[in-house]
């Protein structure tokens, strides 16, 4: 675990990676809260704030009395978010600073096809 961000947020992450790597399926089921915080020896209700999150993001969906599962469309959801927030976070910052430096679009693509390469 990361010191520097809280629990629950990098529980929800964690369930998101899972998901988006195909670890876990549309339609099946995710650990439970009280597993989580076995595993990562916490609280369950900070367990539960980390699969709360997807709930409220349409991620995960509660099915009464069995359990939290993975809804359908989510790994197209978190691909879709994961992608918005890399362009923010990482293309644009990278588009600015290559402005600043004089490098051209067709440069930068050659920096970036020769980085993907090795």
């Amino acid at each position: 675990m990361d010191e520097t961000r809280p629990i629950f947020v990098q529980i929800a992450e964690g369930i998101e990676n899972d998901i988006l790597a195909g670890v876990l399926a549309e339609e099946t089921q995710v650990p439970s809260t009280n597993e989580f915080a076995t595993y990562y020896r916490i609280n369950p209700a900070t367990a539960g704030k980390g699969v709360n999150l997807l709930v409220d993001a349409g991620i995960l969906y509660k099915k009464r009395g069995i359990g939290m599962f993975v809804a359908e469309g989510a790994r197209n959801r978190l691909t879709e978010a994961r992608r918005e927030t890399f362009q923010s976070e990482f293309v644009r910052p990278l588009v600015a600073e290559a402005a600043k430096l004089g490098i051209s679009s067709s440069q930068l693509t050659d920096m970036i096809r020769k980085e993907g390469a090795s």
